[in-house]
């Protein structure tokens, strides 16, 4: 409890001497802070850099946003492979190819160790050494008298994981780092577990190595749909992580605009392992506080989180990388799981990869209404996913369900009227389609 002490401590007195930051010093990144992916190179030797290397999943969020009650990497992306199969088969062909021992590590919440366990268990006489370890356990405070809400250790909706920002500690007191460290690691590839875009990439790690950095952060430029991501920013000099809420207020609209701010941070970070040992032995990183507020029937409760990406300030030479869109293909909603899902990608060797049999290598724009957002109502309309190879749009609304093998092209506006239902038969085919109102099977 030292850790979440020392958070709640800090937090306080920021709640009764503000510091906001001074929007005049939110700059873009210099040229020396920011590099294109397109001219980096590949390591002469791929082999020696990556037995230097470790790869770490963020693995404690639950996916409550689309129903899922365990861990959301459980899910499947084809029949009986999930997000957690993906990434092991990843780092399994990467050993095999390069006869290299890159070790993977879940880092895992009291809510999902379960479920990771139960899947990574299957992998146990694989080329591939997992390790799982959960990350600290917060109680909430109530708003007002800040005192903790748990009046037990074993009330679940009281305790939470607070954020990927307790990466650093958690490493350090669960005595992986210094294991890392005596197996001869230096680096470590960390990234959302629900982000199948984001693989050992050589040619990043070669040009940390170049570098010298101990800390190294993806981004990608922005989309319309991109407008709440922080922002990797050069603050009086440094690089820093910016998030909205950290803004002043006034200055909302432009920090969302991709005219000032046009890339945002993916998560996907690359950290010196003897740059954490050191600044964890000085004292437990001061990350920037992020609050949350929960309400219930009868108060209102702050989770205190943090972010891994914040903890940039606190190394030395650090760089910032923009990479393709292909590097970010996290899954956050049903509408995201429907793409990845789709035969818009392939799998191969665990990697999500362009179809590049496609007519068009735009990645289709799809929005599925409020009925499709739990995983069990996406499941209960779809009875398989559709073909949407050729698809630019696809726009649901309302009571909709698909049948078997039905095929999208082009742009697609499905819209239900209120009380009435849509149903899309089996094998059908819609191209350029608007339908609108109540359709029966029969009447396409």
């Amino acid at each position: 409890m030292k850790s979440f002490l020392k958070l709640l401590s800090r937090y306080l007195d920021q709640k009764s001497c503000p510091q906001a930051l001074d929007w005049d010093n939110i700059q873009g990144l210099s040229t020396d802070q920011l590099a294109l992916y397109e001219n980096l190179y590949a390591p002469a030797s791929v082999e020696k850099s990556l037995k230097k290397l470790a790869v770490l999943k963020l693995n404690g969020g639950l996916g409550s946003t689309m129903g899922i009650h365990g861990a959301k990497s459980a899910l499947e992306v084809t029949k009986g492979i999930t997000f957690l199969d993906m990434t092991i088969q990843q780092i399994r062909h990467v050993n095999l190819s390069y006869n290299v021992d890159v070790p993977l590590i879940f880092m895992t919440s009291s809510n999902t160790y379960d479920d990771t366990l139960r899947i990574t268990k299957k992998y146990t006489n694989q080329p591939v050494r997992i390790t799982l370890f959960n990350q600290s356990r917060y109680p909430q405070v109530t708003e007002g008298t800040y005192h903790p809400c748990p009046k037990s250790a074993d009330d679940p909706r009281m305790w939470y994981p607070p954020g990927h920002g307790d990466l650093f500690t958690a490493l350090n007191h669960s005595g992986v780092l210094d294991s890392l460290l005596s197996d001869g690691k230096e680096y470590l590839f960390v990234s959302n577990s629900d982000n199948l875009g984001a693989t050992i990439d050589p040619k990043i790690l070669q040009h940390m190595i170049d570098n010298n950095s101990e800390f190294v952060i993806e981004v990608t430029d922005k989309t319309t749909k991109d407008d709440i991501g922080g922002a990797i920013v050069n603050y009086e000099g440094t690089v820093r992580l910016v998030e909205l809420d950290q803004v002043p207020p006034e200055h909302a609209e432009d920090f969302k605009s991709a005219k000032q701010f046009k890339s945002f941070n993916t998560n996907n970070l690359w950290i010196d392992l003897k740059a954490i040992k050191r600044a964890m032995s000085i004292g437990e990183l001061e990350l920037d506080i992020i609050e949350k507020i929960i309400p219930t029937d009868n108060d209102r409760r702050i989770q205190l989180e943090t972010a891994a990406a914040s903890a940039v300030k606190h190394f030395d030479r650090p760089k910032v990388i923009n990479v393709p869109r292909e590097r970010f293909l996290p899954v956050k909603t049903c509408s995201d799981l429907l793409l990845i899902k789709s035969d818009v990608y392939q799998v191969k060797n665990g990697h999500l990869v362009p179809n590049y049999n496609r007519t068009f290598q735009s990645t289709p724009a799809i929005k599925l209404s409020e009925q499709f957002r739990n995983i069990d109502d996406f499941q209960r309309r779809f009875k398989t996913v559709p073909n949407i190879a050729d698809l630019d749009l696809l726009t649901v609304t309302g009571d909709v369900y698909f049948g078997r093998s039905v095929t999208l092209r082009g742009t697609i506006i499905i819209a239900a009227s209120e009380g009435k239902r849509i149903d899309i038969p089996d094998g059908c085919v819609l191209e350029n389609t608007l339908l609108t109102g109540s359709l029966d099977m029969i009447d396409l």
